[in-house]
């Protein structure tokens, strides 16, 4: 898929695949409650972004609406983004981007329905628009599977002038 339909990001990583025991750590992280593998999991993001890593980037994560926020007590993106960020030393902006309204879940839903559901439900954090004019930002997710989310958030940072978007999971 990510070699034949065109994404609004330029470079991307992932850190592991989605299956076997790295599908095992991100649902621990994700629904278990397993904070502590953020740090371990920063490191890894490190050596997976290292390739296409420039210093002046903007570290941000895909944001999550507030009522799942508030359900889920954590938002797991922002987790690793910020260890990702301190593992770094970089800029890291944890409410860059914001999702505008609840989306139904992504889970058994095609390529098509994903982007449908995710479509103008991510914009800039009114207060940050500053922070992103003529940045290269870097998103972080969890996990990739359409790319639907990552290609709102995307959108939106390229719509609110970021120079670039690079994305890692």
């Amino acid at each position: 898929d990510c070699l034949t339909i065109a994404r609004p990001w330029s470079r991307g990583r992932a850190a592991i695949l989605y299956k076997d025991i790295g599908r095992r750590l991100v649902l621990a992280i994700k629904h278990g409650d397993r904070l502590d593998l953020a740090r371990p999991a920063g490191e890894w993001l490190a050596r997976a972004v290292a390739p296409i890593f420039e210093r002046d980037m903007l570290v941000a994560p895909v944001p999550l609406h507030w009522m799942r926020l508030f359900r889920r007590r954590y938002n797991q993106s922002a987790l690793l983004s910020a260890a990702l960020a301190r593992q770094c030393k970089c800029d890291h902006c944890p409410d860059l981007l914001v999702r505008s309204r609840l989306t139904a879940t992504q889970d058994g839903k095609g390529r098509e329905a994903r982007f449908q559901n995710l479509s103008g439900a991510i914009d800039i954090h009114p207060r940050r628009r500053g922070h992103i004019a003529g940045r290269k930002v870097l998103l972080v997710d969890d996990v990739m599977t359409s790319g639907a989310t990552l290609a709102a958030s995307a959108d939106a940072c390229l719509g609110a002038g970021a120079a670039s978007v690079s994305i890692l999971v």
